[in-house]
């Protein structure tokens, strides 16, 4: 009897265990829409996403946490969406380049963890550093390697890259060109997928591609192409991208593991639009806008995710989502419940072909403080509500997304009522923050964010222009 009992809880171990897949998200940086080849990209090859793409589901509604990076990092970690959210936007002036998430924040790394995963982050944080309540080791990530400073991440050829707690210091000193950070990370990725191949793990692999600096090895499949050098330069940095996601796939194959494996692939934000790589490359698509922006080339995804046997291949999907549902999601997938709050909906219905099965949003709400212009927008349903100025009141201008996802046609005087809809929910998502905004108008106190946060003040001083002679 006694081992009929012990048999009993070993099958049932392994049962739990085999429902608990591995989990993947890739997250770029500033990559557009349409900037890879399975949303219609002609001049970067991107072969390898495309193949995941064709054999996973392809999401043409999903959205980003918000227009730049750290508020959307911050709606992806955490499960809120930008009117509720910590972060709201970049944080100029706050040490170590970003205002940290708060010690008690509900991330995906501790929910995770508690479902009984081993979890990495790879790459770039952008949510606090070691010394402050956005350690990463301390919000549910045993495993970390890249940078916490996102003003860091800007160069790819830094003198240091974070591993836990400790600098790793790389052969790039006096401004040279070694070891390229990109490389270190898809490597770190690769060690960390064959050490925990025999346990549930959740690697959050959020790459710096292809945000500038333009910088890369070499120009591969592009070095004869008569582009300007930048653009050869951006093409093949997505492209390096691309192959080792290529690579990641192929090493879960011959692991034996990727059929229990979900990989879900996103982008932070629109397109950077850097040196004309907007036009040049045609990164939005049909979309309007990029980063920065409330229309949707700046903050719809190009995301699919790829589960094989799981996951029905080659099929598209129109479910209105975004960054935010990540938090209910993997919660439902695992069994562990999130702790707070959340503004997400699991989407895990449609992840498995259950349509009829999967709820909806009354709405996605955004709101920005950039470039001293508090902008906002409502997703909802087919409509679009966009405010590029809260400063001047929440003139709202509204477009037929499903007609016009070009956000070409301003219909806000012939829908009034969906005009005053939208901004009573505009109002009802807003919710006031001590360091982002007062009064709807545009503020970043970053006294008060060190002060909270336990970081000491350290104002910047104004260089003295030298007198001319």
């Amino acid at each position: 009897m006694k081992l009929f009992s012990l048999f009993f809880v070993f099958l049932s171990a392994f049962a739990v265990s085999a429902e608990k897949p591995n989990i993947i998200y890739i997250l770029c940086d500033d990559l557009g829409y349409a900037e890879v080849g399975y949303n219609g990209q002609e001049k970067i090859q991107t072969p390898e996403l495309d193949k995941l793409a064709s054999k996973g589901m392809r999401f043409t509604d999903h959205y980003c946490g918000n227009a730049v990076c750290a508020p959307s990092r911050a709606s992806l970690m955490t499960g809120k969406h930008p009117g509720h959210a910590f972060i709201r936007a970049n944080s100029p002036g706050y040490p170590d380049g970003q205002t940290p998430i708060p010690a008690d924040s509900e991330t995906l790394g501790k929910l995770m963890k508690r479902a009984g995963y081993a979890t990495a982050c790879i790459g770039k944080w952008g949510l606090g550093s070691f010394h402050d309540s956005g350690n990463p080791n301390k919000q549910g990530f045993d495993h970390f390697y890249g940078y916490t400073d996102q003003r860091m991440a800007h160069n790819y050829y830094p003198e240091y890259l974070w591993r836990n707690g400790e600098k790793e210091m790389l052969n790039n000193k006096n401004g040279e060109e070694n070891d390229y950070s990109h490389d270190l990370m898809t490597i770190d990725a690769l060690r960390f997928i064959e050490e925990k191949k025999d346990q549930p793990f959740f690697l959050y692999l959020a790459y710096l591609i292809p945000h500038t600096k333009y910088q890369v090895p070499d120009l591969a499949q592009y070095e004869d192409k008569d582009w300007p050098k930048n653009m050869k330069i951006h093409a093949a940095m997505t492209s390096r991208m691309d192959r080792d996601v290529g690579t990641i796939a192929r090493r879960l194959e011959e692991l034996g593991i990727d059929k229990n494996t979900l990989i879900i692939f996103n982008s932070d934000n629109g397109a950077h639009g850097q040196m004309g790589s907007e036009k040049f490359f045609n990164t939005s698509g049909d979309l309007r806008g990029i980063k920065r922006h409330m229309y949707d080339g700046g903050v719809r995804s190009p995301m699919f995710a790829y589960w094989p046997g799981t996951v029905a291949a080659g099929t598209v999907n129109d479910h209105i989502s975004s960054f935010w549902d990540m938090m209910p999601t993997l919660s439902e997938l695992t069994g562990e419940a999130f702790k707070g709050e959340t503004d997400g909906i699991s989407m895990l219905p449609t992840l498995l072909g259950k349509d009829d099965e999967q709820k909806q949003h009354k709405y996605l709400y955004w709101e920005l403080y950039e470039s001293n212009k508090p902008n906002c927008a409502i997703r909802f349903g087919k409509w679009k509500g966009v405010v590029l100025d809260r400063r001047k009141g929440l003139n709202i201008e509204l477009y037929d997304i499903t007609a016009d996802q070009g956000e070409g046609k301003n219909l806000a005087s012939q829908y009034p009522e969906v005009v005053d809809e939208i901004r009573k929910m505009m109002l009802e998502a807003h919710i006031k923050s001590p360091y982002w905004d007062k009064d709807f108008q545009p503020l970043y106190n970053a006294k008060a964010a060190c002060e909270d946060t336990g970081v000491k003040y350290t104002p910047k001083q104004k260089k003295k222009k030298s007198k001319k002679k």
